[in-house]
């Protein structure tokens, strides 16, 4: 017998939120963003009018103003948001225990157990739903059913809002097939345009596609994705508080001014690569790779990563890698607007290393001794703040670095499932790769 899995997607979600303070502002448009006259000012969320009018996530806030200037901002608050996810959690909790949050506004249920109890069909307890999260919290949300967790997902985002979609078994090649390549999870803009290149267009495309072609032009996700668009994902759904142990480690900013030169890129790679390496090391694991991504003043945007020779969790080593990184591929004399360091392939066990004769010997003492002294900056930072020691290049820069760090402090950015990858100053952005 097949599964029934619910994925609920609440719409537009911080701006559900704020609106529930200001229901004046309904049918006006409105967004959830902060304008401080920085270019870190973003739109985060949305209502229905403003998305009618071309207001987008994660466009700047002076692009959303130009669209629409009668625009409301309201500043966000996560804490309520997160508020707000447990209660509808909660909700969701008295269904089944299989509920596996995928943001904080997203999470798949596993009701295959308890549907008899509740409901005759998996879309009818999908209406009781919606029913009762906009009566007891005011917002409504928006609901996929089908056989796994990705058709669930796509489900939920097929019609919005406050609808429920049914994809049962077979139906996927009426309803999911003919979409366009990029509506399936985890694919980007470059990854779809990867494969129309191959010809591949729709997630029918994909789902037909050769996998040896696939993982050619995308290695190892090629494969994934045509799992997930011929309906063959089995992922089961966790249960609430069970976690997928992280797959990356991600930090990222945009300056209060461009990078320009070697010693910028320097100074904003050390300072982005030490918080990498404190939660690494808060996670007691270690990166086998490093990656970057560099965004212009366009807007464009490219993303590289690399191997390195021994997995670490040290600021200086991936300081040193993601540098060698960029300057590989990237002439420093060009502006940069903002910058993220990743550490990918995370171990909880060092890498082996085959000794050579050549091998300085005092290289290992002075590894552990920086070791050490990592460790020890991470206990003052924990005890006093993570302002407390700061690198003299953070102190004397005018890139905001200091502000930055001042500003996570008093506004953390909201924790979140899955690759566990943030971006200085927090806010919700669905990734796709």
């Amino acid at each position: 017998m097949d599964r029934v899995i619910l994925h609920c997607d609440c719409n537009a979600f911080y701006a559900s939120v704020e609106l529930l303070e200001y229901p004046q502002l309904r049918d006006q448009p409105v967004a959830v963003g902060c304008d401080d006259g920085s270019r870190h000012g973003v739109i985060l969320a949305k209502n229905e009018p403003a998305k009618r009018l071309g207001i987008k996530t994660a466009q700047t806030v002076w692009q959303a103003r130009r669209l629409c200037p009668s625009l409301v901002l309201l500043a966000p608050h996560h804490e309520k948001y997160r508020q707000m996810s447990r209660r509808i959690n909660a909700i969701y909790g008295e269904y089944t225990d299989l509920v596996e949050p995928f943001s904080v506004d997203e999470s798949w249920l596993d009701v295959t157990g308890s549907l008899h109890l509740f409901a005759k069909s998996g879309g009818e307890l999908a209406d009781q739903l919606r029913a009762r999260v906009k009566r007891e919290l005011g917002i409504t949300i928006s609901v996929g059913v089908s056989y796994n967790k990705v058709f669930a997902k796509l489900g939920s985002d097929y019609k919005k809002p406050d609808a429920t979609t049914v994809i049962p078994r077979g139906a996927e090649r009426e309803i999911l097939w003919p979409l366009p390549v990029e509506n399936m999870l985890f694919v980007g803009a470059s990854a779809a345009e990867r494969l129309r290149r191959l010809g591949i267009c729709t997630i029918g495309d994909l789902a037909a596609a050769d996998e040896a072609l696939l993982t050619g032009a995308l290695g190892k996700l090629g494969a994934t994705l045509r799992t997930y668009a011929a309906g063959l994902d089995d992922a089961p759904v966790r249960r609430q508080g069970e976690t997928e142990p992280a797959k990356s480690i991600g930090n990222g900013m945009t300056f209060r001014r461009d990078l320009l030169g070697r010693e910028d890129i320097r100074v904003g790679l050390g300072y982005l690569t030490e918080e990498v390496a404190s939660r690494l090391r808060r996670a007691g694991l270690r990166a086998t790779a490093v990656g970057v991504s560099i965004k212009d003043p366009a807007l464009r945007s490219i993303s590289r990563q690399r191997q390195l020779p021994d997995a670490t969790d040290l600021a200086r080593e991936l300081t040193a890698a993601a540098l060698s990184l960029v300057l590989a591929n990237w002439d420093p004399s060009r502006p940069i607007r903002a910058l993220t360091v990743t550490a990918f392939g995370l171990t909880d066990r060092p890498t082996a290393r085959q000794t050579s004769l050549f091998d300085d010997p005092e290289e290992q003492p002075r590894r552990e001794k920086r070791e050490r002294l990592e460790q020890t900056l991470d206990g003052l930072r924990e005890r006093f703040g993570a302002e407390a020691v700061l690198a003299g290049g953070v102190l004397g820069s005018d890139l905001g670095l200091a502000e930055n760090k001042a500003a996570q402090k008093k506004n953390p950015a909201p924790k979140q499932g899955g690759d566990n990858t943030s971006a200085a100053g927090g806010g919700k952005e669905k990734t796709k790769w």
